[in-house]
Formats: structure tokens, sequence, C-alpha cells
């Protein structure tokens, strides 16, 4: 009788263990997408597909800029209309700044504006306060000075970077000499990185995610090769990274070609970096948006499920 009554209280304790143990075991949730709408389409399904990703219950979604084509005049009426397109999301909504917003407005069938005039009528629009768009919001970390567009917030054990960073080169400029804007403005994005792994090591975060709208040629650093607008920030990148003790993930768009990959590699050995993974959204004419799942539990952190949109059928 004492030995089945102590096998009773054994089991017990280890049924009480294991349900602790799923108690603990938390998970969380947000959205990515990128480049689109463009057009009348696109401008039609982005609600539904906005409702769609609200009934999957993620914290938040993400968008890596792009928010109209680039042959689409950017007039203060199409920037505010869409302003209030992606701030009637039901969920909160960060955005990051596209080349096709304000580097590229420039060309003549854009509406031939000043690129930097187009940035300030951005940040009026889009980041006059520190919280999210949406129709619930999230109060946001801004970066001081002259660069509103870089946030920082935390979802469970990963803090979330964003920079202004557009295709296609980090508006570096066309000729071999940087334009005053890039240098004026890529120390702050490095500073804004750097700052972000500094106060993800010192809370022992699990992981780290970074959105950007500019593809930063990753196949081109590894070669070697000179693709100015992004190698110190890549360098800054590889860097930081290797020294971090928990996963990096980053999100851009910028190319239209949705993957999930990690072309980052190692300065020394030129292997991938097993600890960094690389989202890119989907992007016009394909619709789309990815789930990602942080699972502190799981060897890999970041776990992702890919939805186009409209939904495909079984």
């Amino acid at each position: 009788m004492k030995r089945t009554a102590s096998v009773g209280k054994l089991i017990a304790v280890l049924g009480g263990l294991l349900l602790a143990g799923a108690l603990h075991a938390e998970t969380w949730r947000f959205a990515a997408i990128g480049d689109t709408p463009y057009g009348s389409h696109e401008l039609r399904e982005l609600p539904r597909m906005l409702a769609d990703i609200a009934a999957e219950h993620p914290a938040f979604i993400v968008h890596a800029g792009d928010l109209k084509g680039s042959r689409e005049i950017c007039s203060d009426a199409l920037l505010a209309a869409r302003r209030d397109l992606l701030d009637a999301s039901p969920l909160p909504l960060i955005y990051v700044p596209g080349d096709n917003e304000w580097t590229d407005c420039s060309h003549l069938p854009a509406g031939h504006f000043d690129p930097l005039e187009r940035l300030q009528k951005l940040r009026q629009l889009f980041f006059a306060a520190p919280r999210s768009l949406g129709q619930s919001v999230l109060p946001l970390e801004r970066q001081p000075g002259d660069y509103p567009e870089h946030l920082r917030w935390r979802l469970g054990p990963v803090l979330f970077i964003s920079l202004n960073v557009p295709g296609p080169n980090n508006n570096f400029g066309l000729g071999t000499e940087p334009s005053r804007e890039f240098l004026a403005r890529n120390p702050v994005v490095v500073d804004w990185l750097r700052q972000g792994f500094a106060v993800a090591r010192r809370e022992h975060l699990a992981g780290i995610v970074i959105v950007m709208q500019g593809n930063p040629a990753f196949r081109h650093h590894a070669a070697g090769l000179p693709h100015a607008g992004y190698r110190e920030l890549l360098d800054s990148l590889s860097q930081e990274v290797i020294a971090f003790a928990g996963q990096v993930l980053l999100i851009h768009g910028d190319t239209h070609w949705q993957r999930i990959d990690q072309p980052l590699r190692h300065p020394l050995t030129r292997l991938p970096i097993s600890s960094f993974t690389r989202l890119e959204t989907f992007g016009s004419p394909f619709m789309g948006w990815v789930k990602v799942i942080i699972d502190e539990q799981h060897p890999q952190l970041f776990r992702f499920e890919v939805h186009p949109h409209p939904r495909r059928l079984p």
C-alpha cells in the first residue's frame, strides 16, 4: 500500500511539473507585409487582407515600406490617403519608409518632387507621435533627433528596431560619391542599429527583429563586390550578429520576391551565420503576408507561416 501511495505521489508531482511547464511555454505572433498597395486592385484588396490578418490574432503588423507604385504621383493627397488606409488596420501597424514614397519621388512620373521635402511629409503623416498606426495603437520608442521614423519596441523576449533604409542603394546616389543626404542619415542608421543590439545584450533578450525597406544586396556583400549604400550597414550588422547570443531576423521588401533564408555570411569563414534569418515580404503584383511565431522554447526562435492573398483553395 505504501509503495502504491508513493508511486501516486510521484505521478502527481510529475504531472504538476508538466503542467507548470506548459503554462510557462508562451509564444508570440506578429505579421509582416510590404510593397503594397500598388494601384486600384491592391487598394481594394488591402483592407480585406488586413482583416484576414486580424482574424489570426497577431500582436501587430509591420509594413516594410513602399505603399505606392513608383509611377504614382507622390502628392500630399495620395500619401494622406495611404496613411488613412493603413491607419484603418484593426491591429497596430508599424510602417517604415520606402523609396517609392520619398527617394524616387524626384522622378518625373512620380511628380518630380524634392525627396527630402517628401520625407518630411512622411514624418508629419506617419511619425508625428511615438505610437503605431491602427485602430488599436502600440506605444513606440523613437530615436532622439531628426529621424523619428527610427523606432524601437518589444514583443515577449524580442526587441524590434525599424530603420529608414530605402532601396535600391540606400539613396547613396548614382555616382561614385555619396549623396549629402546619405552621408547625414547613414551614421544615424548604424548608430540606432548598434544601440538596439546593446539594449538586447543588456536585457539578455532572446532575439532582435530589424525592419527596413531596402534589400541590402547580401550576395554582393558576401562576394566582396561594391554596393556602397549598404556596405557599412552590413559590416556593422555582421559584427553585431556575431557578438549577440540570441537570434536575429531582418525583414525587408524592395525586390518583390517573398523568401526566407540565411544570406548573411561570416566575414572570415564565408559560411552562413546560422543565428541570422532574412524574411523578404510579398511584393506587388503578388499580395500576401507572413506570420512570424516567436517561441523561446524552440531551437529556432522564429518560425514562419506564409499566407498568399487571396487564400488559395486546398
